[in-house]
Order: structure tokens, then sequence, then C-alpha cells
């Protein structure tokens, strides 16, 4: 049988390049040419920028083999699918975290339990394992929680009700062997969340206020394991002692672990990154650190070393144990604005002399071919008004890295009385959340931006944020933020009321929740959102399986817990199964031997 006259294969392509990607696939079954035009690099290209629309400027990723995978990749391979929804939770859900290997997650909600989650059952569901109440031990509610590196202890913080209706934070350790709880730690402000150093030590917070306006933040290295054999063994060591100004405090602790960096870069904004290097240069007369200087004060009572120092001339009002912002709010309603002023120009001014001063050598970003492993404490904080808008980074050295050694910083002279920090960044907003890569280099910060411009005159009446979320990326190897932020996501409340929305990182995406009632998911090479994920409330959290970032965990007001996986995964999920059928030794060598003869045939223009 003759074949008609065929189009030229350079025809056909000026087709293809005219029609969807869905049209281009279905036409490619048609015939072996049309197959093969369908399949051009240069086809895909063309149809992955457009449809994606990004800027040509961008190159394809570097681990990619072909447009067309890459493509495919982007469009079958982003847990957008909905297969599971969790209802065991009867309140809020906050937080969503996995474990190293993936095998299992946990949740925390407003029912104040913390839930464990089985992901490896054979039907592909995911069911819980453990709950527990925090209830006996007077939370009000579970927040967040975190897997040491090697899965075997969960660190559970928690909202701790006192009396007189007081608000503080607790920290729990549960064992995963035998789910007993095996200590617990304070943790205030409850915000402060926590965060494991390594695999037996913890990371909790403290808050003691001086003034009105002015206030301590410790943090303390805690042992998970408190039952010591002997009473000469620390089980707790103070890190940091940092002062806070104009009613600011630490927030949101998270360890990083930088590994050298020997990974390959993402595609950047170059735009943005000549931009911030441009701004840098311009502050390099400026004093790298903002000062979160201190007045004298009365430190916490256990330590009683600066009881001294108490100099500042505003009138000491009785401090009830209220956390956060509630403090100052109760506070300032007994204090004037220039009782404040006063207090805040002093407390900066005693900072300056009694601030220990940060080793030259911690505060130089590193250099692109430097292979320093560090360790990084993370953390929220301020220094213009309460709400947190700067990134602060102090670095741990090894030996901090114990409870055994000096407990209360004698290392300091006698007149220091508090750390500095080591690297600030200011995001010139409200930060609502931040989130590691897997590889530690990246940091990525959800923050509701301030109007261009403003000026903060009082600390009390921070400028009005937006209701678009950006989501910035630090790069901890630099030490500056390296693109343009994305956005796509939203929320509402106002500075006084806004709240934490968790996001996660996996090795290509990134995703966030959101108080549009949606989670999103963007792709972190080329800065583009992805997928939108339905609930029917607020989406406060958001976790990537780190065994497969097909599988992603939403978590939502809405009291559920939904799991999403890909088209591709839910694709396979859904074939039919094919037993495996084993061959013999001979069947499977005269198959070899056949197909080498075909081919020698062909060859040689043999039938």
């Amino acid at each position: 049988m003759e074949c008609g006259p065929v189009l030229p294969d350079s025809l056909v392509l000026e087709i293809f390049l005219r029609l969807p990607h869905e049209a281009v696939l279905s036409a490619g079954l048609v015939c072996r040419q049309w197959l093969a035009v369908s399949r051009d690099e240069f086809l895909w290209r063309e149809l992955f920028y457009s449809f994606y629309r990004i800027p040509r400027s961008v190159p394809r990723h570097p681990a990619s083999v072909s447009w067309y995978r890459e493509f495919k990749r982007l469009f079958d391979c982003i847990p957008c699918v909905e297969v599971q929804t969790l209802v065991e939770h009867t309140d809020q859900v906050l937080h969503l975290a996995f474990s190293h290997r993936g095998h299992r997650f946990s949740s925390c909600s407003k029912d104040c339990t913390v839930k464990l989650w089985d992901t490896e059952r054979p039907d592909g569901n995911i069911s819980m394992v453990h709950s527990s109440s925090m209830r006996q031990f007077n939370w009000g509610y579970t927040q967040f929680s975190q897997f040491n590196a090697d899965d075997t202890l969960l660190l559970v913080s928690g909202v701790y009700l006192g009396p007189h209706h007081s608000s503080s934070g607790e920290i729990a350790v549960i064992s995963l062997d035998n789910y007993t709880l095996l200590s617990r730690v304070r943790n205030k402000p409850y915000d402060v969340f926590g965060c494991w150093l390594n695999e037996s030590h913890l990371i909790s917070g403290n808050l003691h206020w001086i003034g009105n306006m002015t206030s301590c933040s410790v943090l303390w290295l805690n042992k998970a394991f408190q039952d010591v054999e002997s009473e000469n063994v620390n089980v707790v060591k103070r890190l940091f002692k940092i002062q806070n100004v104009n009613a600011s405090t630490i927030r949101t602790v998270m360890v990083a672990h930088c590994r050298r960096h020997n990974n390959p870069d993402l595609v950047l904004d170059y735009e943005a990154q000549s931009q911030a290097r441009r701004q840098k240069e311009q502050q390099q007369h400026q004093p790298l650190l903002f000062d979160l200087g201190a007045s004298g004060s009365e430190e916490e009572e256990e330590e009683g070393e600066l009881g001294e120092a108490a100099r500042l001339p505003t009138a000491r009002h009785a401090q009830p144990t209220i956390s956060g912002i509630e403090n100052v709010i109760q506070s300032r309603k007994n204090v004037g604005p220039t009782e404040m002023a006063i207090e805040t120009h002093l407390a900066k001014m005693m900072g300056k002399a009694h601030t220990k001063a940060p080793d030259p050598s911690l505060i130089v970003p590193s250099d692109p071919g430097e292979g320093e492993d560090k360790t990084y404490l993370l953390f929220t904080t301020g220094s213009l008004t309460y709400s947190p808008h700067q990134i602060g980074i102090k670095l741990i050295k090894p030996e901090q890295m114990t409870t055994s050694g000096p407990v209360l910083g004698e290392e300091r002279s006698s007149d220091e009385f508090f750390d500095s920090l080591d690297h600030v960044i200011d995001i010139h907003g409200h930060i609502i959340g931040m989130g590691l890569s897997p590889d530690h280099r990246y940091l990525y910060v959800n923050s509701r931006a301030w109007p261009a411009g403003c000026v903060i005159s009082d600390p009390m009446s921070p400028p009005p944020i937006a209701e678009e979320i950006d989501l910035h990326v630090i790069d901890l190897k630099s030490l500056r933020e390296e693109r343009r932020s994305l956005r796509a996501h939203r929320a509402f409340t106002p500075n006084d009321e806004c709240f934490f929305i968790f996001l996660d990182v996996s090795r290509d995406f990134v995703a966030s929740g959101a108080e549009d009632k949606h989670g999103y998911i963007w792709d972190r090479h080329y800065n583009i959102c992805l997928a939108r994920l339905a609930h029917d409330d607020v989406v406060n959290s958001v976790a990537f399986s780190p065994a497969d970032q097909e599988l992603l965990l939403s978590a939502s007001d809405d009291s559920t817990i939904k799991v999403w996986r890909s088209p591709r995964m839910v694709r396979l999920a859904q074939a039919p199964h094919r037993p495996h059928r084993p061959r013999g030794l001979l069947s499977s060598w005269l198959s070899r031997n056949k197909n080498s003869t075909c081919a020698s045939s062909s060859v040689n223009g043999k039938p």
C-alpha cells in the first residue's frame, strides 16, 4: 500500500507551534512522523515558556534532561490532587511536621492534642497511630512539633495556661518508642516555639521585662533526657542573652546546619540581586548590626547578675505574667509617650556599653569558595516596633552545642550583660512565617510588607501591613536576600492580630498556607506559582514529605488535614496491577540472543 504525500517536518513543526500542548500530544499519536515532530526540543522549549509565562532569560533547570520532560515535571509532578481528608481533629489544625524518613508525621491543634500518623500503609492511605492530649498539663493548645534528627523523639510546643489568665509556653519531649513524656521545659513567650539543635538537645526561650518597652530574651539549651545520673551533670545551659527595645521580642527560633553549600545555586533574579548589592554598598559606612541595646536591668532572678544595673528613670509597674505584646499594651496605659521615648533612648545607650561585642570573623558573609560548616540560630526580632520585622542570625560554636561547661556565661566580663547579634536582615514588613530548604542553604520568609518609605515614630503603632503575602528568599551562604519575592497568597488580619502561617520547602518546590482558604505551591527554580489547594477556612500549615516531594499535606482552621498527591502518582495508583512473572535463566538468554540476531540482520540488509 502506497503512502500519500506527507507534509515536510518543518511545516508540521510550524503547525504544532500554534497548538496547545494537549493537542500536540494527541497529534503525536497519528503517525510516526508526527510523533517524532511532537517530541522536538525546540517545540517544547517554546511551549514551556509560553504556557508557564516564564521570562526567556531564565535557563532550564540544570538537572533536567529535556524541555519535554521539564514541561511534564511541572505539569504532572505537582502534589495538587486531593486524595484523602483526615478529620480526627476536633478544632483548628495549626501545624504539621514530617519525620526525617517521611514514614510518619505529627499534627498540632487547638483541640490540645498532638497526633501521629503513618504514611506507609500498604493501601496508600494515611492513618492515625497515636494521639496525646496535653490538657492534663494545663495547656491551652498545641501549636508546633518537630522530630529530632534520628526520629526517636518528638518536640511538642504549646501554650500553657497559668494563673490570672496568663499565657506562657511550654515544650514537651515525647519518646516515639513508647509515647512516654520524657521532659517538660518552660518556653516564654510561647511563639518562640522551640527547636532541636541536635538529636538530644533542644532550644527554648525565656523573656524578662526590664521596663515598659525594654526586655531581655534568654535562649536556653536543654537536654531532652533530664533524668541525670549525677547532680554535677548540667541539663540546661544558657546559650544567649539578648536585649530587646521598642517592645520587640525574639520569636520563632530555628537552627540551620549549613554544610559547605556544595549544591548548585538557584536561578536568581539578577535585577533584584544587583539592587541588593547596591544597597549593601551604600550601607557599608553604617554599623552592620542593628543595635538591640540594653539598659541596665534586673536580669533573671535565678542568675542575679544584673541587680545593680536597674537604672531606668521610668516608673516600674508590677508586670502581670502575660506573654508577648499584651504586657506592653497594658503597661502603656500608665506611661506616657515621653517616658517611653526616654526609656528607649537610655536602653540603647546602656546596650552599647554593656553588650558583648561580636566576633568579627562571624559577621563576615561566606566567600564563594569557603568550605566551613556553620550552625546558625535563626529567629525573628525587631528594633523599630513590636511587630517582628527582622531576621536575627547568631552563629552557634561547637563548644556551645552541649550542656557541659559554663552555665551562666562566665565567658563574659563583669560589665557585659548581653550578647550581640552576628547579623540582621530587615524584611521591611511583618514576618509571619519561615522555612528552610532541605539542604539548609536557603531561608524562605513569609511577610506582609509595610508601605514604601514609611517612618515609624511610635513603636506601638507600626505601619499598616499589606494583604498580599510576600515570600522572600535569603541565601545563608551570602547572608542576604537573593531575589524578588514571590506573591500569590493573601492574609487579612491587622498587625495586632497577625498570626503565624507555616511554610515548607522541598527539593524543587516551596509551599505555604494563606488566609484566603488556599495553600499555594511554587517552583523554586522558575519562581512561578503552580497550584492552589482549596480548604474551607484559613490554611495554617503545609508539609512536603522528605521522602517524596509529590506528597504534600495541608492543615486548616476547618479542622481537617488534606493529603495531596501529584497527577502522576494518582495515575500510577489507579493503574491495574501487573503481576511480576519471573523468567528463567534459559528463556532470558534465548530472548537476548534472538534480539541480537535480529539486530545484526537489520544492519546487514537481510530480512
